[in-house]
């Protein structure tokens, strides 16, 4: 018996059953053999040493393709080499985990001392010498009584417990490297050799098994790997920067804002983190007011039955704040439920309150598109572990808005979006932006047809607009395709941010009709879109992204006077007086302290420029100049300084209409 075998080039050979990708691959090429470590048959990554049991396509997967395969199999195969090495260097150790994670991967592991970071350099020497050894990755298939009395053997109760979770038709890989065995669903590599060495250690940390704190704490430790020393080298740098980077680290440097508990996942937005706020909110305010948006604001709380309409609360139930609607009730039984709403929820979104306003009044065809905004505060139930700083929070304030319009403007109304968000991004200072075109997913609302013709529109605009773009295949909404906007920042990390959503659904679902130029009554289309996303998250990406030295026309304290003996404290007083008539964000250090220190002070807190003044400034009318991240000083008349500084610190869309 035989298989047809297809190959990517679209070629196809026939190969006795039971061929394994190993024999294919080195009967192509010898040289191709010595470099793939797994293989794509019909799309799933599978060992190569699979028997191949009827017809499929094969994709070879090689380890300097740079894929993500490539690297989540390295990655997985160096989480096996950690777990090794662990219970060869403390014979006892119970290994439970060890997944694949963003960036990395991890292993748990339980044993009576907790591991710490001292650990780390015996357990990478340990890792490389299993490396070296080179012992090849076998697959067994095990009955569920040989693998649990073969763990009870070891003493390693959670792999016990992982075998009795894994459902009965599926079957139980055990997985060998030489002595060692573990079970797992694989795939692996065909050797540990094929690690490499470009593996680090990064951190050690509790974890409850299975995320249950009603259950033991084991000692997690991360890694991470790489197909090159030179990849390995260049993330670790990328890291170290990020910590220097930090946007809760440089906040509090700069006294922007804070959180604490009694408010998890809200901030406290300190005066000048909120001039930093109020300036990006006043900027996207002036775009979106020239682009033809009209800004509207909605209720925060609002009925279960609002929700149950747009189908968020079947979806979204969990990720909402649900209160009670309460009225007055007797002494006796204290408040009860209204019966008119029942349960309301804090918004998590804006979409639905925006079509009831669209709802108010017949609309007709010449009336769209209608570009509607608000600066939207929305409540999201996450989870107290996945809070970052700005990053990730409860409350959020989106730069949200949506259009309505008619099918035939889907393409013009993506052109016009799309240049509004290069031009935001471009003065935000972000240059480098990959837009992806998120297609049909395997399930999804509406007809193919509607699918085709609004994938269609979409590709159409981009390719209009000239700007370049990737397809995202299978990953769009369940009811219409989207695009997403990634941004690299100074350091290369991938954030993304803008979206545009095209919804045929949640017009149907609450009715958002127009009249149509023959009469009759017709769907709105409804484009969902935001650039800076959530303006929390955006603000705390710019910090990072600056490292704190925002662009003049952000920076909360734009100009510091300081002086430099006290005779020129009344000079100091006049110029800021000056400098805030004209619109400069300033501030006056009079202190009684030396002048250095003040520098000092003031370059943590990220201030971009600083006039110093003593008795001789005073007496000329000149200020010496100093800036944030350059040695040595400018002194110029203060008339001079002031007309440049004005000319730094206005926004970019205000300096290219004043020019």
């Amino acid at each position: 018996m035989t298989i047809k075998v297809t190959f990517p080039d679209g070629a196809a050979r026939e190969f006795p059953r039971g061929t394994t990708g190993t024999t294919i691959v080195e009967g192509i090429s010898k040289s191709l053999a010595k470099k793939t470590v797994a293989m794509r048959w019909n799309g799933v990554l599978s060992d190569l040493s699979d028997p191949l049991e009827a017809d499929g396509r094969i994709e070879f997967v090689t380890r300097d393709s740079g894929s993500k395969d490539v690297l989540e199999l390295i990655r997985h195969d160096a989480a096996h080499v950690l777990a090794e090495a662990v219970q060869e260097l403390w014979p006892g150790t119970q290994v439970t985990i060890g997944p694949v994670i963003e960036n990395g991967f991890y292993y748990d592991f339980k044993r009576d001392e907790p591991f710490s970071e001292e650990d780390f350099p015996a357990i990478e020497k340990k890792m490389a010498e299993i490396v070296d050894r080179g012992a090849a990755f076998t697959k067994e298939i095990w009955t569920r009584d040989q693998a649990k009395d073969f763990f009870r053997a070891k003493g390693e109760d959670f792999k016990v417990e992982l075998v009795d979770a894994i459902p009965a038709d599926q079957s139980l890989k055990m997985y060998k490297q030489g002595q060692w065995i573990d079970l797992c669903r694989g795939p692996h590599m065909r050797t540990v050799k094929d690690v490499g060495t470009a593996f680090k250690l990064t951190k050690v940390a509790g974890a409850y098994w299975r995320g249950d704190s009603n259950n033991p704490v084991l000692s997690r430790i991360y890694g991470t790997a790489f197909a090159t020393k030179e990849e390995l080298e260049a993330y670790l740098h990328m890291v170290e920067e990020a910590e220097k980077r930090d946007h809760r680290k440089i906040g509090q440097e700069m006294d922007l804002y804070h959180f604490q508990p009694e408010a998890q996942g809200s901030v406290f937005w300190h005066p000048k983190g909120y001039v930093l706020y109020n300036q990006m909110e006043a900027y996207i305010r002036r775009r979106l007011n020239e682009s033809g948006y009209v800004e509207v604001k909605t209720p925060q709380l609002m009925s279960s039955k609002f929700w149950e309409q747009s189908g968020h609360w079947g979806k979204y139930r969990e990720n909402m704040f649900v209160v009670p609607d309460e009225v007055p009730g007797t002494e006796e039984e204290g408040p009860v439920l209204s019966g008119k709403g029942d349960l309301m929820a804090l918004k998590p979104m804006n979409c639905p309150a925006h079509v009831q306003i669209f709802n108010q009044g017949i609309k007709s065809y010449r009336d769209l598109p209608l570009r509607m905004a608000e600066f939207g505060c929305c409540h999201r139930n996450e989870a107290h572990g996945a809070l970052h700083g700005l990053m990730r929070v409860r409350q959020m304030t989106q730069d949200d808005a949506h259009i309505f319009c008619r099918e035939d403007q889907i393409q013009s109304e993506t052109e016009h979006f799309v240049h509004l968000l290069y031009s935001v991004y471009g003065h935000m200072g972000f240059d480098n932006v990959v837009i992806k075109l998120a297609t049909r997913p395997e399930k999804f609302g509406g007809t193919i047809e509607r699918w085709d013709a609004a994938e269609k529109a979409l590709g159409d605009a981009l390719r209009a607009t000239g700007y370049e773009f990737e397809i995202a295949e299978g990953e769009g909404a369940f009811y219409a395709p989207k695009l997403e906007f990634h941004l690299k920042d100074a350091i290369g990390r991938s954030w993304q941010v803008g979206t545009l959503q095209l919804d045929y659904v949640l017009p149907e679902r609450l009715d958002a009709t127009y009249v149509a130029e023959d009469g009759s009554r017709k769907y709105a289309v409804m484009l969902h879109r935001a650039i800076l996303g959530s303006l929390e998250r955006f603000i705390g990406m710019m910090i990072e992204n600056y490292a704190g030295k925002m662009p003049m026309w952000l920076a909360p304290t734009q100009v510091v006077v300081a002086t430099i003996v006290s005779e020129a404290d009344e000079y100091a007083e006049k110029l800021v007086r000056q400098l805030r008539a004209a619109g400069i964000r300033a501030e006056i250090d009079t202190r009684n302290e030396k002048i250095n220190y003040k520098v000092r002070e003031h370059s943590v807190g990220k201030v971009p420029l600083m006039f110093v003044v003593g008795r001789r400034e005073a007496e000329e009318g000149t200020v010496s100049v100093r800036r944030l991240g350059t040695e040595g000083q400018k002194v110029e008349p203060f008339m001079d300084a002031l007309v440049s500084l004005m000319s730094e610190a206005t926004a970019p869309d205000l300096k290219a209409k004043a020019a």
